[in-house]
């Protein structure tokens, strides 16, 4: 009895051991089958990261900023110029610019009264030839005109000329002198201001170079002492000088081309008036040799009669 209850526990041991070698395997081929639906399930359900970062990439990025410009701060230019000089180089500089200031006022203002000159020429050409007499043809001149003026003095010199030694000289030769004499007047006008732009155009040159001389003086010198000859030391000193030859010769051409161009228009005005005036001298003295020869002619029939 004993012996049969030993086999039977040893068959049913064996019968757990197979069981359990069975069963092994099947767990192994479940977990590998659970493993694909697990996957596929992680591919079906993406992560909220995965669609945050898809949902970005759909967006459209902005183009990209436009790179800041570096602006860079010159230390060296008219401010350092105006600063770093002496009372020499600040002296050299505000004359030049009194020069320039001088110079672009005259040619303003002759290029106005030329203007002017020109107009009042046309006026003369219209109105005064088309006169009656000389007294109506100033009287319809402009007041302050060259012209009237020219004219005046003409007819005042037909009436009369005082003191007793100016007495002696012909009526022809006296017209003709007060009417040369307003001429030159009106010329000397014309050249008001002419000499200042020839003289600033022919030495702002010569003063903007010495400028440029005392500056990379002073520039050797503070170079000498510093005891350093890079290019930074040298390049910023004696550019600075050099700006004062610069500014020397933009004051002197615009002098130069001014003074060119008024004289040549001065010339053209010029013309106009010795023409009026040649005319006015000889119609001066064609009536005042008519009413001479009138009262001549009165004179004898008186005599006669």
């Amino acid at each position: 009895m004993s012996i049969t209850r030993n086999r039977l526990s040893a068959l049913a041991t064996a019968l757990m051991i197979s069981a359990a070698a069975l069963s092994a395997p099947l767990a192994v081929a479940q977990t590998a089958a659970s493993a694909p639906a697990a996957s596929a399930a992680a591919v079906a359900a993406p992560a909220p990261a995965a669609t945050a970062a898809a949902s970005l990439a759909d967006t459209p990025t902005p183009p990209p900023a436009p790179a800041a410009k570096e602006t860079v701060d010159n230390p060296y230019g008219l401010d350092a110029l105006w600063k770093g000089g002496d009372f020499v180089a600040r002296g050299t500089l505000i004359i030049l610019v009194l020069m320039s200031m001088g110079s672009w006022y005259i040619i303003i203002t002759k290029l106005i009264e030329q203007v002017k000159l020109m107009g009042q020429a046309q006026n003369a050409k219209k109105t005064f030839w088309k006169a009656g007499t000389v007294a109506a043809g100033v009287a319809g001149l402009k007041p302050n005109s060259a012209y009237r003026f020219i004219a005046e003095n003409g007819e005042k010199s037909t009436v009369h000329h005082d003191g007793a030694l100016l007495e002696q000289i012909d009526l022809n030769t006296w017209v003709t002198m007060s009417i040369q004499r307003s001429v030159e007047k009106v010329q000397s006008r014309l050249q008001d201001g002419l000499a200042f732009l020839a003289t600033v155009g022919s030495t702002a040159p010569f003063v903007g170079l010495f400028g440029t001389v005392w500056g990379i003086y002073h520039a050797l010198t503070a170079i000498g002492i510093a005891g350093q000859a890079s290019i930074d030391k040298v390049a910023g000193p004696v550019g600075e000088a050099l700006i004062m030859t610069a500014i020397g010769l933009a004051v002197a051409v615009p002098a130069v081309l001014g003074y060119n161009w008024l004289v040549r228009r001065n010339k053209s005005a010029m013309e106009e008036i010795r023409s009026f005036s040649a005319d006015l001298h000889s119609v001066l003295l064609s009536g005042v040799m008519s009413s001479s020869s009138a009262s001549q002619v009165a004179h004898i029939n008186k005599k006669v009669g």
